[in-house]
């Protein structure tokens, strides 16, 4: 992704594209991927960037709440976040932490309970968690 397009990425966000926040932005949105903190991090340092921890955990925070990727809870133990913010759904690997996308029309619910009176259902948030298969 070119430097400028990022810059209007982050600009049609709402976010000030700092030098550091282009950089961020730049690993994060080179594909559809889920990343944690500090996974971000270690591949910033293997690029040569100098940035601090809370500069990423507070750049990822700030993209999370202006729409342009994705927060993920899926065990508990860390945040992911996700750069595809269309609608998907995840698969988990227990094992590795991997995470897959799952496209919406792979998956059918054939009801869902009513929301309480004067809610409506914003979204629906799906994560299959796999394991290897025991044999036999």
């Amino acid at each position: 992704m070119a430097t400028s397009e990022i810059a209007e990425r982050l600009f049609a966000h709402g976010i000030q594209p700092t030098a550091q926040r282009r950089r961020i932005a730049a690993v994060l949105l080179s594909a559809p991927q889920h990343m944690s903190a500090e996974q971000l991090l270690a591949q910033l340092v293997a690029d040569g960037a100098r940035v601090s921890k809370a500069t990423v955990y507070n750049t990822l925070n700030l993209f999370a709440s202006r729409g342009l990727i994705r927060p993920l809870t899926v065990d508990g133990a860390r945040v992911w976040f996700d750069s595809n913010v269309e609608a998907h759904y995840h698969f988990h690997d227990v094992e590795s932490g991997a995470l897959t996308d799952v496209a919406v029309p792979e998956v059918e619910f054939s009801r869902l309970p009513p929301p309480p009176a004067g809610m409506e259902v914003a979204g629906i948030d799906l994560v299959i968690r796999l394991r290897k298969a025991s044999p036999g």
